[in-house]
């Protein structure tokens, strides 16, 4: 196995547990298209083309959705070691290919807010079996609306029942085109399932259970157990969508941050989320729900958001696999 190398004065072992945090962001299907670059004044972001899925994300933006999500936990990570994480996104030539560099900003104390959300990241976990029907409390709600503001980004609550029905159609609309074409079901299909040994996708114990008619929202089928009798998916969950203040990659990239944050926020919170990522993976979709936003907030992911029962942690990758080779980079 590959040793880490030390990097930011942290010594192997420590870069070790900052990549192992980084490795536990969600992403589209458990695909973790992250790979890291680690020099002794630098650790690089850079996206995994092996693990891309080109049909169900063709423009990569969900994966630098993902990457921003594990960006957000190495930052927790590295102020859990007492250094402040300086980030550079979408360095250019200062990293070719790169989403991000972290660099050593010096030293800071790790507050309780931050704490909390450092002890919520290896628990955190996409919850896509039905929630309880009890609901999220005004305070929580502004805890998740302050997690998204602390990262330059904005959670709309999908609270009136016009908005509700309109975005349930979207969903609707967008899964129908997604079910239809034999790419995007060919990517879930290699994802999911019964895959022994595999470090990557959703098992059947993560997979929630099958959608049936009666489902108020439409589901991705990732191969679970049929549901047994009276366990239908719950009638008013929590809706939201997180979006950006602006298009294109590096929207996508503060996007995830921010996505992770509000995810690690409701982790500490004791709610479960999952997502609804159809209506903003299908473009002409995405463009419907932006102008339902008004036009001017950018869409980048829907979450379903409430109280269930816990479930197992996902695979991941080793951190060995993750490791690029630092030779001809620029230091």
């Amino acid at each position: 196995m590959a040793e880490v190398p030390e990097a930011l004065g942290l010594a192997s072992e420590q870069v070790h547990q900052v990549l192992e945090a980084a490795s536990l962001a969600p992403s589209v299907h458990n695909t973790q298209p992250w790979r890291f670059r680690v020099l002794p004044d630098r650790i690089e972001l850079h996206p995994d083309p092996c693990h891309r899925l080109p049909a169900t994300d063709p423009d990569d933006r969900e994966l630098r959705l993902s990457c921003g999500a594990a960006l957000f936990n190495m930052r927790l990570a590295l102020q859990g070691l007492g250094l402040r994480p300086l980030v550079s996104m979408m360095p250019g030539q200062d990293a070719p290919g790169a989403l991000a560099i972290v660099r050593r900003g010096g030293t800071m104390p790790l507050d309780d807010e931050h704490r909390a959300l450092l002890k919520a990241v290896p628990r955190r976990r996409t919850n896509r079996r039905p929630f309880h029907e009890a609901p999220v409390d005004p305070r929580q709600r502004h805890a998740l609306v302050r997690a998204a503001e602390l990262e330059r980004s904005w959670l709309h609550l999908v609270s009136s029942r016009e908005e509700r029905a309109l975005l349930k159609k979207f969903v609707q609309q967008a899964h129908e085109i997604q079910l239809h074409d034999k790419t995007v079901q060919a990517e879930l299909a290699a994802f999911t399932g019964q895959r022994p040994g595999a470090n990557d996708g959703i098992p059947p114990a993560s997979a929630g259970v099958r959608p049936e008619l009666q489902d108020e929202w439409v589901f991705r089928n990732f191969q679970g157990p049929e549901r047994l009798p009276g366990k239908d998916y719950e009638s008013d969950p929590l809706i939201v969508v997180l979006c950006s203040f602006y298009d294109g990659p590096l929207g996508e990239l503060q996007a995830g941050q921010a996505m992770q944050r509000v995810l690690l926020a409701a982790t500490v919170r004791g709610l479960s989320a999952s997502f609804l990522s159809q209506p903003v993976e299908v473009r002409s979709v995405r463009e419907q729900l932006r102008r339902s936003l008004g036009g001017i907030l950018v869409p980048q992911t829907v979450l379903r958001l409430g109280f269930s029962t816990p479930v197992p942690a996902t695979p991941r990758r080793p951190v060995s696999e993750l490791l690029m080779e630092p030779k001809g980079c620029r230091s």
